[in-house]
């Protein structure tokens, strides 16, 4: 015979916050590409006279998302997609995730070069900026559409199957 033990009441504490949806995942993926493909031209952009503004408002925009909701969105992997795949993965799955790993990584070392060019940009300080951008910005983005081409066609189908398995909606 078992007795259930008194305890205290548990102090109210706030509400965890819900999982990323893979729609909410996917849509992320949809505005990173918007905004390197709008990037891709920047350095061209840089080199014509009169274009300053355009090209401060594209390096404002730019810095914006890749400091705010791109960081956010591979925080989100790293705490909800990627831990779910590592256990119990097999070898090539584990393989990918720990090469998306070091994407994000190599993402954020190449935004911490990016990005007080992009600030200079932004702040109406255009010359001298182009070469670099014109250097730096495709190896960005070749990265990163490498990147999300792995999560789409292989990480995100199987951590949908996992999680439909475990009965958590997605």
């Amino acid at each position: 015979m078992s007795t259930a033990r008194a305890r205290p009441p548990r102090q109210a504490r706030p509400t965890a916050p819900p999982l990323p949806s893979f729609e909410s995942l996917d849509e992320t993926h949809r505005q990173i590409l918007q905004v390197l493909d709008e990037l891709e031209g920047l350095a061209h952009m840089l080199a014509r006279p009169g274009s300053d503004g355009p090209a401060a408002e594209l390096a404002a925009r730019a810095c914006r998302f890749f400091n705010g909701p791109a960081r956010g969105h591979h925080e989100a992997e790293e705490t909800y997609v990627f831990p779910s795949l590592l256990a119990g993965a097999p070898a090539e799955l584990l393989a990918q995730v720990r090469r998306l790993q070091q994407d994000h990584n190599w993402l954020e070392e190449d935004w911490l070069e990016l990005e007080p060019h992009l600030q200079a940009v932004a702040q109406g300080y255009c010359s001298g900026h182009a070469a670099f951008l014109g250097a730096a910005l495709p190896e960005f983005t070749a990265l990163y559409h490498e990147h999300i081409a792995v999560e789409e066609l292989m990480i995100y189908p199987e951590a949908r199957r996992r999680r439909a398995v475990q009965g958590t909606a997605a």
